[in-house]
Formats: structure tokens, C-alpha cells, sequence
């Protein structure tokens, strides 16, 4: 009877906690992954700001971790975005094409509203205005700028409140809870991680062209509902 080898390569999903540092060490002491005591040895393959809060993929395999992070591998990212105010489809629409920022114009992405989604309270929450709603997002974005999302969403009239990644390519947040990390299957060959981030990549293209076909439904049938309202005025 032949023993299975151990895994040489290992990768972790990790639930990012607000404020804080995707990195191990800090000068100031401010918290950091190593709060969470991963194993040793794995590093974040891609960043995620100290206040956003989700997942984030540790990983020791070098190779990995460089085609996941390199802005080349367009790897689609999905956050789920709390903003202040209630976007209408114009601003979908808008997110959706290509937003212009400072660094240029944002490359097109997927933009659509969802129900609140079911999560952790935040520590501390975010600061609500009574006169003002809330509206969730689900955004689907293929480059990772600094503070992309944020810069996004505030270019369209409704600043970011609360930001939750929660899928990179493949991987998925699924139900961990904040500081919760779980080990998944790594690639152990450069051909296996390429091939894996490849259907990452065709999954993400595939997802876009059917959201934009659920955007164009929903934008028609707004219109619809405005021409009904106007004619009844």
C-alpha cells in the first residue's frame, strides 16, 4: 500500500475583520493577519484595504500567489457594497461600462442591486443618515486599483458605507466569520494553478454577459414603470 504525499503547496481563505492590515507585522501594532494565527509561511496573494472587510487568499505557493495578484490575470473579484443613497439604472449603467477616475477610466464591470445580504454585524457600524436610505451592491470588477471600489461608486453620486469581498475567481467566502480561515485544494504545479485561474477567468465572462442581460431586462422595465407613472400624471 502506497501513502499519499502531503500536499508541497497549501491555500487558505481567510474572512479579512474590519480595520484590519492585510499583512503580519506592523510598526504601530495595529492588528494584522497574524491576529489570526494562520499557518506559517503562507502570504496574501492580492491586498484588501484595512477597512474592508472579506476575503483574501493566503497561499506559499510563490507562483500562485503572483498570478492571482498580477493586475495582467484580470481575475474577477466580487464585492458586495453597502452606499448611501439608492442608486437608480442610469448609475448601474454607469459602473457597469466604465467609470472616469483620476488613474483613468475604470475597465467595464458587473453592477447590480441585492437584497441586504446576511452578515456579521460590523464593529463599529456604519454611520446611518435617518433621511438618507441605504441600497446594496453586488459589483464584479477584473483590475484592482487602489480603492477602486470606493472611487467608483462615489463618481456615481453614492459613497461606499461598507465593503465585503466576497469571491476572488474560484474561491469563495462561502460562511466563514470574521478572523476564520479554512484550508482548501492548491494547485501544486505552475500548469495546474494556470489552468485553475483560466476557468476562474471564463466563469467571470460568462457571469457579466448574463448579469448585463438581467441589467438591460431591469433598466426596460424601469422605463416601462416611469412612462406608466408619467402618463398617469
Amino acid at each position: 500500500m502506497t501513502n499519499a504525499r502531503a500536499p508541497r503547496y497549501r491555500l487558505l481563505l481567510l474572512n479579512k475583520p474590519y480595520q484590519v492590515l492585510c499583512k503580519f507585522s506592523d510598526a504601530q501594532n495595529r492588528p494584522t493577519l497574524a491576529d489570526y494565527a494562520p499557518p506559517p509561511d503562507v502570504y496574501p496573494a492580492g491586498r484588501l484595504d484595512a477597512d474592508s472587510e472579506g476575503l483574501v487568499l493566503l497561499t506559499d505557493f510563490g507562483y500562485l500567489q503572483h498570478l492571482i495578484s498580477h493586475p495582467r490575470a484580470r481575475l474577477p473579484k466580487t464585492y458586495w457594497v453597502q452606499v448611501e443613497g439608492a442608486p437608480d439604472a442610469a448609475a448601474l449603467r454607469r459602473l457597469a461600462e466604465g467609470v472616469d477616475l483620476k488613474d483613468g477610466r475604470s475597465a467595464p464591470a458587473q453592477a447590480r442591486l441585492i437584497d441586504p445580504p446576511a452578515l456579521w454585524p460590523r464593529n463599529p457600524p456604519i454611520r446611518e443618515r435617518q433621511t438618507i436610505p441605504t441600497t446594496w451592491l453586488a459589483l464584479t470588477l477584473t483590475e484592482g486599483r487602489n480603492r477602486q471600489v470606493r472611487r467608483m461608486t462615489a463618481a456615481v453620486g453614492y459613497p461606499t458605507l461598507r465593503l465585503v469581498r466576497v469571491a476572488i475567481g474560484p474561491w469563495t467566502l462561502c460562511d466563514l466569520q470574521p478572523g476564520q480561515w479554512v484550508t482548501v485544494p492548491c494547485p501544486q504545479t505552475e500548469p495546474e494553478a494556470r489552468s485553475l485561474l483560466e476557468r476562474g477567468m471564463e466563469r467571470g465572462t460568462q457571469s457579466y454577459a448574463e448579469k448585463r442581460r438581467v441589467t438591460q431586462r431591469e433598466e426596460r422595465r424601469d422605463t416601462q414603470r416611469s412612462a406608466e407613472r408619467n402618463a398617469e400624471g
